[in-house]
């Protein structure tokens, strides 16, 4: 079955975040300004939609329920590394999902684990990617 050009760009961005644990997620706040913060991207093949843990009661929370459109950016400097990817974010409280996702180390941010009332997963959809290509000096647009 021959590949699609979609899935060729998946996997090309699958291949360019694998090694990246933090991405910057932007938010816009009611005011409209842009906001971005560190988040821990989920150890999970890239599908088209990125995964990460939130609390439920966050202002990063609240501004995506108002607006769900977000931006995620990866970079890694020493190998000119740098993604965006552009989408729509949802809140999902799934525990079977969040059970396959959970890592230890995240007990930090969720002392009470996968019992933590607060914890939520959020969810990214890709709508628009780009990437910076070294060699051409130039922004590549995916769909």
């Amino acid at each position: 079955m021959p590949t699609t050009e979609q899935e060729v760009n998946i996997r090309k961005l699958a291949s360019m975040i694998r090694a990246i644990k933090i991405a910057m997620l932007t938010t816009v706040h009611p005011d409209g300004s842009l906001r971005s913060r560190p988040m821990a991207t989920q150890e999970t093949e890239f599908d088209g939609t990125l995964w990460f843990f939130t609390r439920a009661s966050s202002e990063k929370s609240s501004e995506i329920k108002q607006y769900p459109s977000v931006n995620v950016s990866y970079e890694l400097a020493e190998e000119h590394r740098y993604v965006s990817i552009s989408g729509k974010a949802t809140l999902v409280h799934d525990p079977e999902k969040m059970k396959e996702l959970w890592n230890p180390t995240y007990r930090v941010w969720f002392p009470q684990g996968l019992e933590d009332p607060e914890l939520t997963l959020l969810r990214v959809d890709a709508q628009h990617t780009e990437y910076w290509d070294m060699l051409s000096s130039s922004m590549v647009q995916l769909v």
